[in-house]
């Protein structure tokens, strides 16, 4: 059985949710908070490459391929992630990609 648009956002959010309380233990100098950022980042967006591709245009348009870019950039590439995009990320991207989710939660919960 497929899982909803609905749900999958859902899990993007709380993968989002548990990356801030690892933020909120420390910064990402400390290497086990970075590794736990990153991972949990990486299941965001893992998530939502699960979601319909209507919803993906709708929520992402032409930055979808950027954040699919970072998810396997993580997964294949981890040993080499430098920790300065994943802070700019975290930073200037995930508060833009988080309310993106809200918006679209809001209208899974309308439909």
């Amino acid at each position: 059985m497929r899982r909803s648009d609905g749900e999958l956002v859902s899990d993007a959010l709380m993968h989002i949710s548990v990356l801030r309380k690892h933020l909120a233990r420390g910064d990402l100098e400390d290497q086990t908070v970075a590794d736990a950022v990153t991972l949990r980042l990486a299941a965001a967006i893992e998530a939502l490459a699960n979601c319909s591709d209507e919803l993906r245009i709708r929520a992402f348009g032409e930055d979808w391929p950027l954040i699919w870019a970072t998810r396997n950039r993580i997964a294949h590439g981890y040993a080499y992630i430098d920790m300065s995009i994943v802070t700019a990320t975290v930073v200037h991207d995930l508060p833009w990609l988080e309310d993106r989710l809200r918006e679209e939660a809001i209208l899974a919960t309308d439909e």
